[in-house]
């Protein structure tokens, strides 16, 4: 069982940026790939980056591509969202969730553990 938590979610001007963590504990981090999500009310929840269990492989939704950067820290059982350049409609929760499934996995029904999501608004 792995516990997730992310933070560092906030209000910010378009064009400025936040970095998002997402904290694991409870199991072995390292031996899951990871995701970050967003959702906002009344739509599904979309993916938006994904990293392998080594940090060597990583893939952005079109809608992110150049301006947020997916990383992790396996020493430190964390894992970050780096998000530059922010417009107003990057604005929703953001998850965080495990995979262990082999192979790039950009569907949300094929992660195992789920964070509680944290709030992202960006302003115009």
């Amino acid at each position: 069982q792995v516990q997730l938590v992310e933070s560092g979610g906030g209000l910010v001007q378009a064009g400025g940026s936040l970095r998002l963590s997402c904290a694991a504990s409870g199991g072995a981090f390292k031996t899951y790939a990871m995701g970050w999500f967003r959702q906002v009310p009344g739509k599904e929840r979309e993916f938006v980056s994904y990293i392998t269990w080594n940090g060597i492989s990583t893939i952005y939704a079109d809608s992110v591509k150049g301006r947020f950067t997916i990383s992790r820290d396996n020493a430190e059982n964390t894992m970050y969202l780096q998000m530059n350049r922010l417009k107003p409609e990057d604005t929703a929760v953001y998850y965080c969730a495990a995979t262990s499934r082999v192979g790039t996995v950009t569907q949300l029904r094929l992660y195992d553990y789920w964070g509680q999501g944290t709030q992202v608004t960006v302003s115009s």
